[in-house]
């Protein structure tokens, strides 16, 4: 049976009594697991919280109507923050936002365009190794938060953690991570002690956020000032995106449309901008979070939104008053359920090739704290390794008929960039037989690299009065030939 678009988008947002309550729990989680790091991360943005804070909220909200896989959380993220810090710096707040509307553009440009196949020269090791290496972020981002503490910090850490993984065995009816955090709090206002809460990590928002034109000068140097820093945010954005939407389609055995992915982040940042926020993307570690209590709808995305405002405007006073404790703990969590850990014992099942590239992916990106190094050294290593693999398959085998005089070429595998200089080693050009037969049945021309050896070699042999004859050409190979190369179908006699 086929389902409309419209039945199925509905479908997104409610599946059933039973799926809103476990979207609006989960949500409720994703929530608190958003509130430490986007501050953390504004201010490596060098800007207020409360920036990073209302970006989430219009994001979270767009990103759950406009997007392209439902339960995915986004807000500002590290890896945008990293991006900005220069331009805050020298330029200050207008700058950035004039730079987050024009990120937006440029992403809805993507997703129209459907750029986001790009994606799937992403191999399974990097999708691994970006995994592996954002736990490993997630983990070291709580770091702080436990040094030049007191004993009550680890303590109530240790008891945090042990109310996540103890209370699913009691019920599952509430995510644990809510539990934790009502419970650490009761514990901390009931008896005070020296812990660090939410109102110690910075400014909260006190009001709602405003529609907001930026105050950028609309000239040419304004242009060129911010245009390098949108196109990174923008690309970064969309990379971090895609590859946490990838994540979650095999966490639930699902599908999503990835190009429409873009345009709503992009529709996201651009409104992000407009309201004073910072751009931001798919955040893994809170979309991880939310997937593992239970969120598989657009209303999960959107109760970790709205609640964001909820529990950072209206509830302010109490949520002041939330253990730094309780979020660390849930992070801990979402980062230990984050990491994969099957891919240690790939490491020895695997082709080396395979751990080489996730362990690169993962040493650049924690080094770097920049998930687009990572991943682009991962593709690199991926497409030199493949290359490499494809290079050694091609092998060419001669045979000789004295009566003919004639020496054949039986050329297997796949001639491109990569392999054409092998492929033209393996000719004698000063062959000493009349005639050349270069039989291509079992092989493949895939670029003009591998067609200019070939004419190369043709051309080359003429000169020493030696009579060519190609065989064998695919269509595909030929069309190639005729099109750059003509001379080399013109002398095979």
């Amino acid at each position: 049976m086929n389902i409309t678009p419209f039945a199925r988008y509905r479908a997104e947002w409610c599946n059933g009594a039973g799926s809103v309550r476990r979207d609006v729990l989960a949500g409720m989680v994703g929530t608190f697991a958003l509130i430490p790091e986007v501050i953390a991360f504004s201010f490596v943005a060098g800007i207020d919280p409360e920036v990073g804070l209302f970006a989430s909220f219009v994001i979270g909200i767009v990103i759950a109507i406009a997007g392209g896989r439902p339960a995915m959380i986004s807000g500002a993220a590290g890896s945008v923050a990293l991006v900005v810090a220069a331009l805050v710096h020298s330029h200050g707040l207008q700058y950035l936002l004039a730079a987050t509307i024009l990120a937006g553009i440029l992403q809805i440009v993507f997703g129209l365009l459907k750029l986001d196949v790009l994606l799937r020269f992403v191999s399974r090791s990097v999708r691994t190794g970006f995994v592996n290496a954002l736990a490993i972020l997630i983990f070291s981002a709580q770091v702080p938060q436990m040094l030049g503490v007191t004993w009550h910090t680890y303590a109530m850490i240790a008891g945090g953690l042990g109310i996540i993984y103890l209370w699913p065995r009691l019920t599952t009816a509430i995510p644990s991570p809510l539990i934790c955090i009502v419970i650490l709090t009761l514990i901390s206002v009931a008896f005070p002690m020296p812990v660090h809460t939410v109102a110690d990590l910075g400014r909260l928002p006190a009001s709602l956020p405003s529609f907001h034109i930026p105050d950028f000068p609309l000239t040419l140097e304004a242009f060129r000032i911010v245009a390098p820093y949108a196109f990174a945010m923008a690309a970064v954005g969309l990379l971090e995106s895609m590859m946490t939407a990838s994540v979650v389609d095999e966490l639930t055995e699902t599908t999503s449309s990835k190009a429409r992915e873009c345009t709503g982040l992009g529709l996201a940042n651009v409104a992000a901008g407009l309201f004073g926020g910072i751009a931001g993307c798919g955040m893994i570690g809170q979309t991880v979070g939310n997937v593992r209590y239970g969120g598989r709808g657009r209303l999960s995305t959107l109760v970790a939104g709205v609640f964001l405002l909820i529990v950072m405007v209206p509830l302010r006073p109490w949520i002041a008053q939330v253990p730094v404790a309780a979020l660390v703990a849930i992070m801990i969590m979402v980062s230990i359920s984050t990491f994969s850990w099957g891919s240690l014992s790939d490491l020895a099942r695997h082709p080396k090739v395979s751990g080489v590239v996730m362990l690169a992916t993962v040493a650049v990106t924690v080094a770097t704290h920049d998930l687009s190094a990572g991943v682009a050294v991962g593709v690199v290593l991926s497409g030199v390794f493949f290359a490499f693999k494809v290079t050694k398959l091609m092998r060419i085998e001669e045979d000789f008929d004295p009566l003919t005089d004639t020496r054949t070429y039986i050329v297997s595998g796949q001639i491109f960039f990569a392999s054409a200089e092998i492929f033209a080693d393996q000719f004698d050009l000063r062959d000493t037989a009349r005639n050349v037969r270069i039989d291509l049945t079992a092989a493949h021309l895939w670029d003009i690299t591998a067609v200019g050896a070939l004419e190369d070699i043709v051309t080359k042999m003429r000169r020493h009065d030696i009579r060519v004859e190609l065989i064998g050409l695919n269509q595909a190979s030929a069309i190639l030939v005729d099109r750059h190369a003509p001379i080399v179908r013109q002398s095979t006699g």
